[in-house]
């Protein structure tokens, strides 16, 4: 089953990074930081992204599943 996720790093990636990071959509906020979001087909491909981060050397701030928190109805987000 492939889950959507919100990878939140700290800086802002430029979109060329998408591929690399396993074609997750590249989101610049305001605030300076960027959110990778898309399917992430299991536990093993979201460590591989996580590890891509650490490669890039920027630091991660949050991992979260949208329509997890939505469906428990709460701010459980492993952040």
């Amino acid at each position: 089953m492939t889950d959507i996720y919100e990878v939140r790093v700290q800086g802002r990636l430029e979109d060329h990074w998408s591929e690399w990071l396993g074609g997750l959509a590249v989101q610049r906020q305001a605030d300076g930081t960027t959110v990778l979001v898309g399917p992430v087909v299991d536990q093993a491909a979201l460590h591989g992204v996580i590890s891509r981060i650490r490669d890039l050397g920027v630091p991660l701030l949050s991992v979260r599943r949208p329509a997890h928190d939505i469906n428990e109805g709460g701010d459980d987000a492993r952040e």
